[in-house]
């Protein structure tokens, strides 16, 4: 009887089997490097049937669909999904399955602050974004400034590098860094007074950045600001999860070296764990007389008390100094070569440079991240940041050049020491620096709530005091025992400087100067800034909508000690109300597809240094809220080989304040230009797409073609560089064409894995449409040029520890081209022209070949 049963339940087993044929799915999964990837999850869509990876990557599970999709994901990198149809019973193979590392899955971080953080992912609606990785950043910075890493991105300009370590300026849509949103794990970084970035300030970002997701127009930033041109969020490392660390030595041309360490301990069984990284670096610079040197620190301390509170405090520093060059005419480069520098000379045979920037900017945040609940959470980071440093330059109007152009210092010297007493006046000659020094503290908060599937929304507050410093002292007097200075409207009687400070980013750290040692100019400022925002997001059904509202407000102090008598130093306080509103709705369907539209409107508050007029306390009657409005379109196509974004965008921008500068060649004198009332339309189209036709070749491209124009007449004041007005006046610009920024650009690039750890890289860029980067009807367009950039990596992979070696060449064939012209001289008969283009103009020539070659290793 038993052996009838057993027979009995044999044979209903074959009738199931034969009744749910199950099918089979076979597959491996690797990452971009051919190495495997255990422990993938792989999951039969819409079902409980799942796999996991085993040590070399390979899976295999049995389904009873005959077709459908499997969705593969893995901890740190981008999910991919594979569709399969197979015939009852048969097995499908899914082939070789390749992994793209994911920037928003930071790997390995104990806290990233996420809900004050905006990356694209904390919401479904899109917008026109484009995601640089942590292994891209390792691999092509090498000696390069933290913007370069963005070149290859629609519709980014990269400007300026020629003159000096951290002097590139970054153009978003062909709007500049003071109207692009620059943010460090959530906190805004852009300067409070006039909105600009210095990278030079942020020379280490290219080692602790982990991600770096350029959001171009409106983006998805749900705090209260109102960037034009796009929001840069800027992930850092925090504390490591896993216990290890690196070191890391990269050489390059005209005798770069730098050398990083980093070590974590690791996330440890007490909840705490600490990263920290040590940098130090130097170079002569490309361009002669732009010598630099600096030093990078990074520690970051998590705590993770329980499921429910993470912390993470990191203090992140840059001290650096670098000699600076400025554009100048073509004629004047024809004549002395590319690399010409003219700010600097010798004395007694020592190297001086009359032009050095030096700055020292520690940064430091506190994140707290509380989940209230499985549909609620928290997000706050509370940073603070203390700037102190500046720039020099030539103080009196006694400065000697030699035959060749160069500061001839031996002579400065030489007269300075006959001026009897000496104690110099106007007619003398000193080095000084222009000290600019703040104090920023600020606090971003953001609470998240799911309420259904369907719905979820968010409000925050967005809190800033900034307390800025600005005068002037003496660097190196040449010679001279003393400066009289009798300009101060508060010692009517004069003074005399003796004392001397060094244009050191750590001395200037704790330096203080007396009333009486500051030259020119002695001011502060108090700029306070409160917002609120919101959003909420319905999704449903591939459908998702949107909207986002902020409102702030913004006042200011000024305080001039030395324009203005004690009674009358504080200025009025001006308050200006701002706000933003935007929204949008996108439509995913056949699951690749998607479309999507955006729409904001901004009313945004001028910078303080555009509120009073001619750097004094009078308040500018023609200052008021610009209004810029963004409309954008796109279409989203993703597949496990292809995938491609098409952006089409409009932003109309009113009533905007524009500050540019140019060099007085006749007295090396920097001029600056302040326009009010200037309106633009920049309307362009963009496209960028990836494919993996072979899992051991990426293949990436994109394009964009602007128009960018303005739109009416401005009202214009020149500055000389002691801040005096020089000359005030309506001009007609409407139809003048706005640079410097390239209005039309495109690129490829690829990624070729030969295996045995081998891979080697190349992009390739085209710039055209740039005009001069002035505010003027009948602007002049500079040549078009193309670059090629090159890489080779090789990794060895032992138990536990890797090395890696990179070898980046930028600028492959050595193109000769003008990056940025910053005068619009019209070529006139009789005039020496330059690839069409009057040598009266002065330019910044683009870096020529350069390379860089780096070993590190991770243990």
């Amino acid at each position: 009887m038993k052996k009838l049963h057993n027979l009995f339940f044999v044979f209903a087993l074959l009738f199931c089997s034969f009744a749910f044929a199950q099918q089979t799915i076979t597959g491996k999964v690797m990452d971009q490097e051919s190495m495997p990837l255990p422990g993938a999850s792989v999951v039969v869509q819409g079902t409980t049937v799942s796999a996991t990876t085993g040590i070399d990557g390979d899976f295999t599970l049995s389904t009873s669909q005959t077709s459908g999709t499997i969705v593969i994901s893995y901890v740190g990198y981008a999910g991919s999904r594979i569709s399969f149809n197979v015939a009852e019973g048969q097995t499908f193979d899914a082939g070789t399955i390749t992994l793209a590392p994911d920037a928003e899955q930071l790997e390995g971080l104990v806290i990233i602050g996420g809900g004050v953080i905006d990356l694209v992912e904390d919401r479904k609606t899109p917008v026109a974004v484009s995601t640089i990785t942590r292994k891209e950043i390792q691999e092509k910075s090498g000696n390069q400034e933290f913007p370069e890493i963005m070149k290859n991105t629609p519709s980014i300009y990269i400007a300026g590098a020629a003159g000096g370590a951290g002097d590139s300026q970054m153009y978003t849509r062909g709007f500049d860094q003071t109207n692009t949103a620059f943010l460090l794990n959530g906190q805004p970084i852009n300067g409070m007074e006039d909105g600009n970035m210095y990278w030079s300030n942020w020379s280490g970002m290219t080692d602790v950045a982990n991600a770096v997701q350029i959001q171009r127009g409106l983006g998805s930033s749900k705090l209260a600001i109102s960037s034009v041109g796009g929001t840069i969020n800027i992930v850092t490392k925090a504390t490591d999860l896993k216990q290890g660390g690196f070191a890391q030595s990269i050489m390059g041309n005209d005798n770069y070296m730098k050398n990083t360490v980093g070590y974590s301990t690791g996330l440890m069984e007490s909840g705490w764990g600490v990263t920290a990284m040590l940098t130090n670096w130097s170079q002569d610079g490309y361009n002669r007389g732009t010598y630099g040197a600096g030093q990078n620190y990074f520690v970051s301390v998590g705590f993770k008390p329980n499921d429910k509170h993470q912390f993470n405090f990191l203090i992140f520093g840059a001290p650096q100094w670098h000699d600076q060059n400025y554009t100048k005419s073509i004629a004047t480069y024809l004549e002395h070569g590319r690399k010409y520098n003219n700010n600097y000379g010798f004395i007694e045979g020592d190297y001086l440079s009359e032009r050095r920037n030096f700055y020292h900017k520690p940064v430091a945040n506190l994140n707290w991240d509380f989940k209230i609940s499985e549909t609620m959470d928290l997000s706050t980071v509370a940073y603070a940041s203390w700037g102190r440093g500046g720039g020099t330059g030539n103080w009196g109007n006694g400065r000697v050049r030699t035959a060749e152009g160069l500061i001839d210092f031996d002579a400065i010297r030489a007269n300075n020491e006959a001026i009897p007493g000496g104690i110099g006046t106007s007619a003398a000659y000193a080095i000084r620096n222009s000290v600019n020094n703040h104090a920023w503290y600020g606090v971003v908060s953001n609470f998240n709530h799911k309420i259904n599937e369907n719905l979820s929304y968010n409000v925050g507050l967005d809190l800033r005091t900034y307390k800025g410093d600005h005068f002037r002292n003496i660097a190196n007097y040449i010679g001279l025992a003393g400066f009289a200075e009798n300009g101060n409207a508060q010692y009517p009687d004069g003074y005399v400087v003796t004392e001397q400070f060094s244009a050191n980013p750590w001395s200037q750290l704790f330096a203080k100067t007396d009333d009486t040692q500051k030259v020119n100019y002695d001011y502060s400022e108090r700029i306070s800034y409160g917002g609120l925002f919101g959003q909420v997001e319905y999704t449903v059904d591939g459908f998702s909508v949107y909207a986002q509202g902020a409102v702030s407000n913004q006042s200011h102090v000024r305080w001039d000690r030395y324009g203005y008598v004690a009674a009358e130093e504080e200025s009025a306080k001006v308050n200006n109300t701002g706000f933003n509103v935007k929204g949008g709705a996108s439509y995913t369907f056949a699951e690749q597809h998607t479309i999507f539209a955006n729409a904001g409107h901004y009313s945004k508050q001028p910078y303080h240094d555009n509120i009073y007029l001619n750097f004094g306390n009078d308040v500018n009657p023609l200052t008021e809220n610009e209004k810029i409005t963004g409309l954008e379109a796109g279409y989203r196509f993703t597949s496990q080989y292809f995938s491609a974004n098409l952006n089409a965008y409009r932003t109309s921008w009113k009533d905007r304040v524009t500050t540019t500068s140019d060099t007085d060649e006749a007295t090396g004198q920097q001029i600056y230009y302040n326009n009010s009332g200037v309106n633009q339309l920049h309307q362009g189209l963009e496209l960028d797409f990836m494919a993996h036709p072979i899992p051991q070749v990426d293949i990436r491209g994109f394009a964009s073609v602007g128009d960018w124009q303005y739109d009416d007449n401005i009202y214009q004041r020149t500055f000389d560089e002691n801040q005096n007005l020089v000359e005030e006046e309506v001009v007609d610009v409407k139809g003048g064409k706005v640079g410097p920024a390239a209005q039309t650009s495109y690129g490829l690039g690829a990624v070729y894995r030969i295996g045995g750890g081998f891979s080697i890289d190349a992009d390739w860029r085209n710039y055209d449409d740039m005009y001069a980067d002035v505010v003027t009807k009948d602007n002049i367009q500079l040549p078009s040029y193309d670059l090629v950039d090159a890489g080779l990596t090789y990794k060895l992979t032992f138990p536990e520890t890797s090395l890696t070696f990179r070898l980046n060449v930028n600028n492959v064939f050595d193109e000769v081209y003008l990056s940025e012209m910053t005068s619009a001289n019209a070529v006139e008969a009789g005039d020496e022209t330059y690839r069409g283009i009057n040598v009266s103009n002065n330019v910044f020539f683009g870096n020529g070949r350069t390379w860089n070659f780096g070993m590190r290793f991770n243990f």
